[in-house]
């Protein structure tokens, strides 16, 4: 599939649910009702898996996993093996916070997920703690160590710079990439649904960042990437900066997104979504091809956040990282 700007969309982002088993401050209230969705108005595995047959079927070749937190959906290890077995998919990743990795690591290799996306903003058990409201480091290292052990690889570990919070463990960061083949990513901070930072932490550009890093050697552009990927001399891994806000990648989007209720998103910085639900529910597998298609129509050139557009009304667990 081509959109009206020539770029090839060949990747759907799914998210399976906006269920979470941590409440990070950028993505969720610190107390209260989240408004998470009913479990009615979730999309089954049976409509997950026509939505990802109608979509091999017109170019969509990859797959991600997002939630909220995937691993949380019940059975989501069966819903990869049966994604896995149609035709025209060939690549299967997951975005998870890691929590429940080490656990599920080797079942998900055997299902069919190729690589992993771990979020982790930190390397100190307490400021980790308080940025995902309870949360267990020495979980998410386990998982890591976990996912290197059974092949999920290379593993990118996204990291969102908060000016305040990590930028005293950039350094951290950029040296894990000397001795291990990860792919750490730094995620400038969006303005997308709720944001619980208070005033203490704040926005910090890549620009800024990478500026900390003259060693760092640029690997060269890439189709297709959101990151732009550098090197330390000699170092086994990379270090990639995701610009969404500074310097967009529009240009190279590739993707749609797949809501857990069942909306599709042409862009992950607007609020427009297109209901395939009610189409799925009561249409034919030809409906769902040509809607999805009618999506790919909808991708606009790029974001207009930097142009005053207002912020994104849905919060990330509800979207899908």
């Amino acid at each position: 599939m081509i959109d009206n700007f020539g770029r090839e969309i060949n990747y759907l982002r799914i998210s399976v649910t906006d269920r979470c088993n941590l409440r990070c401050r950028y993505c969720m209230p610190a107390e209260g009702c989240v408004n998470l969705i009913p479990h009615s108005e979730i999309l089954s595995f049976e409509e997950i898996l026509r939505l990802t047959e109608a979509a091999a079927s017109i170019g969509i070749g990859k797959i991600r996993l997002t939630g909220g937190e995937p691993l949380v959906r019940h059975s989501i290890v069966d819903l990869i093996r049966r994604m896995n077995q149609i035709d025209g998919i060939n690549e299967i990743d997951i975005t998870t916070n890691g929590v429940l990795l080490a656990d599920m690591a080797e079942d998900l290799k055997e299902a069919g997920v190729r690589r992993v996306n771990i979020s982790l903003d930190t390397f100190d058990a307490d400021k980790y703690r308080m940025i995902t409201r309870g949360g267990d480091i020495n979980r998410v290292l386990k998982g890591i160590e976990a996912a290197e052990r059974v092949g999920l690889t290379p593993i990118k570990i996204n990291c969102v710079a908060l000016k305040g919070f990590n930028d005293d463990e950039f350094d951290d960061f950029v040296n894990l990439t000397r001795e291990k083949d990860l792919r750490v990513r730094f995620i400038e901070l969006m303005p997308i649904g709720h944001n619980d930072l208070g005033g203490d932490y704040g926005f910090i550009s890549n620009q800024e960042l990478l500026a900390r890093f003259p060693e760092l050697e640029p690997c060269g552009p890439q189709k297709f990437s959101v990151a732009d990927e550098y090197r330390l001399p000699g170092a086994a891994g990379t270090v990639g900066f995701i610009s969404a806000l500074s310097h967009h990648f529009c240009a190279e989007c590739n993707k749609l997104r797949l809501t857990s209720d069942g909306k599709i998103k042409p862009c992950l910085h607007s609020n427009e979504e297109i209901d395939v639900k009610t189409v799925l529910r009561n249409g034919t597998d030809e409906d769902v091809r040509n809607l999805l298609i009618e999506s790919v129509g909808h991708k606009v050139a790029h974001h207009m956040l930097n142009e005053g557009a207002g912020p994104i009304d849905r919060d990330m667990n509800k979207i899908g990282g």
